[in-house]
């Protein structure tokens, strides 16, 4: 009686835990079941921010002669930046660069020959504006700075954005939700029903100028040359599969 009601015991138990080792297996099998997309965020905007420098030097044989010529050509240019409407806190001096330049010739011998040019100063003028329009006018017309005598040379005008913090958290949204759009197609099609979001990663995030043919970079671009912008998003998301 003992050795038969063992044996039973024995079978129950070999019984449950092949129900308890299926039933862990399905569950495993299901967490393994899911829909990874790639949802993407787009938006364009204008840049709200201008950067323009630009650079005037002299050249003069005695230093504190080209101190003065200098001094009032930076004054030229701090009057000029008033006449067009900017503000003092709109654009400031940098500190002055000094160089010695020479001219190197050979005589009919090919022996050089250096003489003393005279001292080369530099010093730059940055601005930056809300005021987009303006300053990119200003950065075309450097002519009238030039036809006061001074050597005046700039770079192109850089633009940015000042909104960018709020702008990708209005991206991360858009791209989520047309992540999960590509998910229930896949899951309709496949008739299956989309779970919950089990994981979410921000890709790369980029800016290029809208319109443009510009790489995308794996690091992620940062257009500052094109006042019009477009800005992109990715997200990485993984459905569970009920």
């Amino acid at each position: 009686m003992k050795s038969n009601l063992s044996a039973l015991l024995i079978s129950l138990s070999v019984v449950i835990a092949s129900i308890v080792l299926a039933t862990a297996f399905i569950n495993r099998n299901k967490t393994e079941e899911q829909i990874s997309v790639t949802g993407l965020g787009t938006y364009d905007f204008t840049s709200d921010l201008v950067v323009w420098k630009g650079r005037f030097t002299r050249l003069e044989k005695e230093l504190s002669l080209a101190y003065e010529k200098l001094d009032q050509d930076r004054e030229m240019i701090r009057q000029y930046m008033k006449e067009q409407g900017l503000k003092e806190e709109e654009f400031y001096f940098s500190a002055i660069d000094i160089g010695k330049e020479y001219n190197y010739t050979y005589d009919q011998h090919g022996n050089q020959r250096k003489d003393f040019e005279g001292y080369r100063l530099y010093q730059g003028i940055e601005i930056e504006s809300r005021d987009v329009d303006k300053i990119e006018a200003l950065s075309r017309d450097i002519s009238t700075i030039i036809q006061k005598g001074i050597e005046f040379s700039s770079d192109r005008p850089q633009y940015y954005y000042t909104q960018l913090s709020e702008l990708k958290i209005e991206m991360i949204a858009k791209a989520t939700a047309d992540g999960r759009i590509r998910a229930e197609q896949i899951a309709e099609n496949s008739k299956a029903e989309l779970g919950k979001l089990k994981e979410a990663r921000m890709g790369v995030f980029q800016i290029i100028g809208k319109n443009s043919n510009e790489d995308y970079s794996w690091g992620g671009s940062f257009n500052t040359m094109s006042k019009e912008k477009t800005a992109t998003i990715t997200m990485k998301l993984e459905f569970a599969i009920e």
